[in-house]
C-alpha cells in the first residue's frame, strides 16, 4: 500500500524538528489513476531509485536499504549551500560507511528561455560522465555556483570547469556540450521530478523500501541525521 502511496503526489507538511520549523513532504494519494495502477507506480519508483546513467552512478553501498535521491538545479543557491555546509558530513557518516546510497537527479527550476543555463550545466555534467568524471564535475559546478541567472553558466566556463577537474579529452567534452547530446536525459529527470509533484530545489527523497520521506530545502546535517536514524 505504501508503494502505491509513494508515487501519487506530495503534500507539504510543517513539523517541528530539532527546534526548527522543517519543511517535510510526505507522499499522499491525489491521482486516482496512479493509485489504482500499481504497475505504473512501481515503474516510477524504479525510475526514482535508478541512477541517471551508467557513468553517473550512485554513491555508497549499492545494497543499502536506504536511498537518498537529491533533486537539484546547478543554479540553485540552496543546493549550493547544502553542498558546502552539509554534504561532506552526511557522506562521511552515512554514504562512505555504506549505510546510505546517494543519487542526484536534475530538476530544472531556474532556466531562462534565452539561455537555458541550468539545463546546459546539467548537460555538461553528463558530458563529463562520459569520461568518468561525473561526480567530480558535479562538485566543481557547485564550487563555482554563483546564484540564479547571474551569467556564470556559459559554455566557456563549463569547458574551463572540465579543464579544472582534468577531464581527459577536452575536445570530446566540448563537442558533446555543443551538440546538446544529453538534453533529453536532463528532460527525463526533470519530468520525473514534476510527475511526483516536486515544487522546489533541493528536495531530498529518502526511501527505505516502505516509507518515503522528503526534505525540501538545505537543512543542516542534524535534520538528515535524525531522519536517517529513524528510517534505518
Amino acid at each position: 500500500m505504501r508503494k502505491k502511496i509513494v508515487i501519487a503526489s506530495l503534500v507539504l507538511m510543517a513539523i517541528m524538528l530539532l527546534g526548527t520549523l522543517a519543511g517535510f513532504l510526505n507522499f499522499a494519494p491525489r491521482n486516482n489513476s496512479l493509485n489504482s495502477n500499481p504497475e505504473q507506480a512501481q515503474e516510477i519508483i524504479n525510475n526514482l531509485l535508478k541512477p541517471v546513467s551508467v557513468n553517473a552512478s550512485a554513491l555508497g553501498n549499492e545494497q543499502s536499504n536506504l536511498t537518498i535521491v537529491e533533486f537539484g538545479d546547478y543554479q540553485c543557491p540552496n543546493c549550493a549551500r547544502f553542498q558546502q555546509d552539509t554534504k561532506d558530513l552526511l557522506f562521511k557518516n552515512f554514504v562512505d560507511t555504506g549505510k546510505v546510497k546517494f543519487i542526484f537527479k536534475d530538476f530544472i527550476v531556474n532556466d531562462l528561455p534565452s539561455d537555458r543555463a541550468s539545463t546546459l550545466a546539467a548537460e555538461a555534467s553528463y558530458c563529463a560522465a562520459e569520461q568518468g568524471k561525473y561526480w567530480d564535475y558535479h562538485d566543481e559546478l557547485y564550487r563555482n555556483s554563483n546564484g540564479e541567472n547571474t551569467g556564470w553558466v556559459t559554455k566557456d566556463n563549463l569547458k574551463q570547469f572540465a579543464n579544472n577537474i582534468r577531464v581527459p579529452d577536452l575536445m570530446k567534452f566540448s563537442g558533446c556540450l555543443e551538440s546538446h547530446k544529453y538534453s533529453s536525459l536532463v528532460t527525463q529527470n526533470d519530468n520525473l521530478a514534476r510527475t511526483i509533484g516536486l515544487t522546489g530545489t533541493p528536495t531530498f527523497i529518502l526511501y527505505n523500501g516502505t516509507t518515503p520521506i522528503a526534505i525540501q530545502g538545505a537543512y543542516p546535517y542534524q535534520v538528515f541525521d535524525q531522519v536517517i536514524n529513524e528510517m534505518t
